[in-house]
């Protein structure tokens, strides 16, 4: 999983993790755990870039919605972006699309996520 963190303009930290293959029941808890981390130590602010998962199952969806919760306790903030084709009907038939805030590419959440990133 690829990790990387950022810096607003304002000098807000936001973490972009991007996961690999299947999110699923083997790997879920382990995504759960970074996002955990993530948010409890280095931001508040995730930005999650599902381009690369192929496949995510209620397993997945869960540590999803763990994560954003998470950030919404401490005020930070949470989108997905770059949903893989594959993975985007999950989103949709489970109505997950309307819950949480997906952008089309990364830079377009990077920019929902602060004012301005710089890398």
């Amino acid at each position: 999983m690829e990790q990387r963190t950022l810096k607003s303009s304002s000098g807000a930290s936001i973490t972009v993790l991007a996961p690999v293959g299947r999110l699923d029941i083997t790997t879920a808890w382990q995504f759960r755990l970074k996002l955990q981390e993530c948010i409890s130590g280095k931001s508040p602010h995730v930005v999650v870039n599902l381009s690369q998962v192929n496949f995510i199952d209620s397993s997945g969806l869960t540590a999803l919605v763990a994560g954003m919760r998470d950030a919404d306790q401490v005020n930070g903030s949470f989108r997905i972006c770059s949903v893989h084709p594959e993975a985007k009907l999950v989103f949709e038939v489970t109505m997950m699309d309307s819950v949480f805030d997906i952008y089309e590419t990364e830079e377009e959440a990077l920019a929902g996520s602060s004012d301005r990133v710089a890398g």
